[in-house]
């Protein structure tokens, strides 16, 4: 009974420690315009080029708009937690920042609380941002069927969670901090251009889609399409189909593999510290 306590007290300060980090990382967060432009404003700006370029529809009764905004709410998501996470955590790493609070009574479990409140309360403002702005210069339809929107919440979430632990994970490739970004932005670039973010992705190459969908960004893009586009449009997916329920699938294996490699590679200190 005593050791329940104990337990329950520890996990009470932990996400009382990790609510603090959380509004600890967004002033970092805001002191870092590099970090703040890719992050936040590069998509938001995306959206407004490519959608301002492209006009037209990609099929009966669905606009380009319509369709970028899916790929670009997708593309958020990994900005936001992956792109986000991999590219400060071995910053971090480099100026002693990890090494410090290693050595304070501060649980490592709040480190990672602090994280995650930072890239959901980003992502909940990217979103809304990008929505607005999708109505109001691009006549984008949001939906409004109470269905929708649960798919929506629960392939942001699960996303969220995935990236997240594969940016945690990824932190570990990256030998410094300096070149962490010149690592992780061509990966991100990649996947974009191959998960049917910036083409419609029935219309690449049998070998790009092949590739693209061993990873979690062309599952993204799949269930945000299933939000945003009609019904009618599953018909050009290659299963003639959303498959909801293999987008649920393989974003919850790859929730795992990530989770698997960020225990086993994450690492506080420099390999030349330990």
């Amino acid at each position: 009974m005593t050791a329940d306590v104990g337990a329950a007290v520890a996990a009470k300060g932990t996400w009382q420690l990790g609510a603090r980090r959380v509004h600890i990382e967004l002033l970092q967060f805001a002191r870092d315009r590099e970090a703040a432009f890719f992050t936040m404003i590069l998509p938001v700006l995306l959206l407004v080029v490519f959608g301002s370029a492209f006009s037209g529809d990609v099929a009966p009764g669905v606009s380009f708009s319509q369709y970028f905004l899916a790929g670009m709410l997708a593309s958020g998501i990994v900005y936001t937690s992956f792109q986000n996470l991999a590219i400060v955590i071995p910053q971090e790493r480099d100026d002693g920042t990890l090494k410090r609070l290693q050595g304070t009574p501060m649980p490592k479990a709040a480190y990672f609380v602090g994280k995650v409140g930072l890239v959901l309360l980003i992502y909940v403002v990217q979103v809304v941002t990008m929505m607005a702005i999708g109505v109001a210069l691009f006549d984008v339809h949001l939906p409004d069927d109470a269905g929708d929107w649960w798919t929506f919440t629960w392939v942001s979430v699960l996303g969220l969670v995935c990236c997240t632990l594969l940016g945690v994970a990824f932190s570990a490739v990256a030998r410094s901090g300096r070149g962490a970004p010149a690592l992780v932005s061509p990966v991100v670039l990649v996947l974009q251009f191959t998960s049917g973010v910036f083409f419609q992705y029935d219309e690449l190459p049998a070998w790009m889609q092949q590739m693209a969908a061993l990873f979690p960004l062309k599952w993204l893009c799949q269930g945000m399409r299933s939000v945003f586009l009609p019904d009618s449009f599953q018909r050009r997916e290659l299963a003639g189909s959303w498959e909801l329920d293999r987008v649920a699938l393989v974003l919850t294996v790859w929730t795992v593999v990530a989770a698997v490699l960020a225990l086993r590679y994450f690492r506080w200190q420099r390999r030349e510290d330990s």
